[in-house]
């Protein structure tokens, strides 16, 4: 990975996910700016305790690790009201400039995810600032959010904390999200989400990234020369991207580099109809209720094998010998290096599975060999996923309480990574030879027209295809919205109202 990037001035969380790092409880915060002036005096006051991604450690180039990290973003409505000049507004992409609720027939936001049932803070457009805080654990978290409180209290008439969002007692009053790993009966922190599915694995490697060389096996992008890091400008403003190209970015040059876009999405997880579609299609599937759910996301619940690597339990068992004998390296490349260049009927990792859906790798192609880099397609729809769980699930039964994951996700053209694969991969399943069968665990299912799934088998057996059927809706949208990250020159820009297009 040649190319060095200027990790002092890209904010933090664009290049960790925090989560891996140790940080297992966060708190998010939302806020109105109140006056143009005092607001860009609050940013200024903040911006010496925002989180940049220099390396942690004690050398010359290296930061210390902090206990608590401190980020910002903007929506466009954000920007506006910190006097940015319209000329650099003008040069946002146009979903930004929207917003995520406007945008929600692109996203399949309908029904229990339509906008109207979001939490009361999206229901209007008082969102301007959104300020996330990770922390090693809750009492430090507890100290940044009462010192950030103190910031807000000592720059009157600046900006205000929204309230709005929906707890336990599910009345949506709320000054804050929460959210943090799902812990174990004896409080051990774990990788688990709600439906029990191991997380965060496989996040994409660009170039410049500070990691070993051996973590870009499938985690990159596939070439006939083998695994290679994606461009930087898939995912960070200023630099190149896929198609040797700048992507389209406000002016001037000086704003923009270094900053990205978040998507940020807060999604209920319907837990008791997970188990009871699982229990119900588990009855007649053959190979049992793990493997099946194995086949609903592209990997084993356990520890995350994938099924491209082990499609079936004896070949899972023997996989799991070896890894967990493997050190933490090896265990990150067994779950990440695979393809499904063996598995172009679906018969390993089904095509409507998350995993297949939301990264199909080289499998979008007709033909492998027809490319130098046959995987061109999905290079361009990658999304860095940020976020925790919120909230526990009491009864695995029941539907209903205040729990679910907090999805962000972190790319340079909102339209062409995230909305494209919402609408073309996850609720759509045309690209996959899959008609219009949803991604299982994602889509926005609906009892008017059931969802099916199918479950291919071996093309040289002489087993029928398994279909899953009725599937309900999984997950549930509760709000959102649409961000700029901005480098931390930028942000000094905002702060002084320096920010110049001409």
């Amino acid at each position: 990975m040649t190319q060095k990037l200027d990790l002092m001035d890209i904010q933090g969380n664009v290049v960790r996910a925090y989560g891996r790092f140790n940080f297992p409880v966060a708190r998010y915060l939302f806020l109105n700016v109140i006056a143009q002036a005092q607001g860009r005096k609050f940013i200024t006051a903040l911006l010496p305790q925002i989180t940049s991604s220099a390396n942690w450690g004690a050398g010359p180039d290296e930061v210390p690790k902090p206990a608590v990290t401190t980020n910002i973003a903007f929506t466009y409505e954000g920007l506006k009201a910190l006097g940015l000049p319209g000329a650099s507004l003008i040069g946002f992409q146009p979903e930004f400039m929207m917003g995520m609720k406007a945008r929600k027939d692109i996203l399949g936001d309908d029904g229990p995810s339509a906008p109207e049932h979001w939490d009361a803070i999206w229901q209007g457009d008082q969102v301007h600032i959104f300020i996330s805080l990770n922390a090693q654990d809750q009492a430090h978290l507890e100290k940044s959010y009462q010192q950030l409180l103190v910031l807000i209290a000592n720059h009157p008439d600046s900006v205000m904390v929204l309230e709005g969002h929906r707890g336990d007692a599910a009345v949506d009053d709320l000054p804050y999200q929460d959210a943090s790993v799902l812990r174990t009966a004896d409080d051990k922190p774990t990788s688990k989400e709600h439906f029990g599915y191991t997380d965060g694995i496989g996040d994409p490697v660009f170039e410049g990234l500070p990691c070993p060389p051996a973590s870009v096996n499938g985690r990159g992008k596939q070439t006939d020369a083998g695994w290679l890091p994606l461009a930087t400008g898939e995912f960070i403003l200023g630099h190149l991207d896929e198609a040797k190209e700048y992507p389209a970015a406000p002016s001037p040059v000086s704003f923009a580099r270094n900053g990205s876009f978040l998507v940020y999405r807060k999604l209920h997880q319907n837990v008791g109809k997970f188990n009871e579609l699982l229990d119900k299609e588990a009855k007649t599937y053959p190979g049992g209720r793990e493997l099946l759910a194995a086949k609903f996301i592209g990997r084993w619940r356990d520890n995350g094998a994938p099924l491209a690597s082990t499609p079936d339990q004896k070949s899972k068992n023997a996989w799991d010998i070896i890894f967990n004998k493997a050190e933490n390296p090896e265990k990150d490349n067994m779950l990440s290096n695979f393809t499904f260049d063996d598995d172009r009927e679906g018969a390993k990792c089904p095509f409507s599975s998350h995993l297949r859906r939301i990264n199909p790798r080289a499998s979008m192609e007709l033909d492998k060999d027809a490319f130098d880099t046959p995987g061109a397609l999905s290079n361009r729809r990658r999304i860095l996923r940020r976020g925790l769980p919120y909230g526990i699930a009491k009864d695995q039964t029941k539907n209903d309480g205040n729990h679910g994951i907090i999805m962000m996700m972190i790319n340079v053209d909102i339209n062409r990574q995230f909305e494209f694969i919402q609408q073309q991969w996850i609720n759509y399943g045309n690209d996959f030879g899959a008609g219009n069968d949803k991604e299982i665990i994602l889509g926005n299912h609906n009892d008017v027209n059931p969802s099916k799934a199918v479950i291919q088998v071996d093309p040289d057996s002489d087993q029928p295809p398994y279909f899953v059927q009725n599937i309900p809706r999984l997950v549930e949208t509760r709000g959102g919205d649409y961000f700029f990250i901005p480098g931390i020159t930028a942000l000094r820009l905002i702060a002084k109202g320096l920010v110049d297009p001409t």
